[in-house]
């Protein structure tokens, strides 16, 4: 199979009474993330990376947003299962990069953790980097969190 790459993108509104979670991580905010999950855009964007390198269907697929099974499932509980279904299939990650889109909160006091995090589960490197996207759209009116992942994986 050699090396391959997915991309994955993931976006949630803000307004759920609940802790945020980023990439694995408690940040502090005054709301969280809407979703049947936990709404960690940053699994989800990854999950979904992995799962288009590896050749697999979308996150939606594995983890059907209503069915019970998934109500208020963690990302990073998501994430490692998507390291089963790869794993099952040979590959292993060689890297991965996320970008997070918001305005608020800010990334930078949490990315060391977030990447920390994230590469423990998926057992290579993952960089975290942040952008806001200077007060336009969903993010800029600080309405919700995007981020766009990409992984690159190897198999026999």
């Amino acid at each position: 199979m050699g090396m391959r790459i997915g991309s994955g993108v993931d976006v949630h509104r803000f307004g759920a009474d609940r802790p945020l979670v980023l990439a694995g991580v408690e940040v502090p905010h005054h709301t969280g993330l809407v979703g049947h999950s936990d709404a960690d855009v940053a699994a989800h964007a990854l999950c979904d990376a992995l799962l288009a390198a590896a050749g697999l269907p979308d996150i939606g697929h594995h983890f059907p947003p209503g069915e019970p099974e998934w109500e208020g499932a963690s990302g990073a509980r998501l994430l490692a299962l998507v390291m089963d279904e790869l794993s099952a299939k040979s590959l292993a990650v060689i890297n991965a990069h996320l970008v997070v889109l918001c305005e608020q909160p800010k990334i930078g006091p949490h990315r060391d953790a977030m990447q920390e995090t994230l590469g423990a589960i998926v057992g290579a490197p993952v960089s975290v980097h942040a952008t806001t996207t200077e007060g336009l759209g969903f993010t800029g009116r600080e309405e919700g969190i995007m981020c766009q992942a990409v992984a690159l994986v190897e198999g026999s």
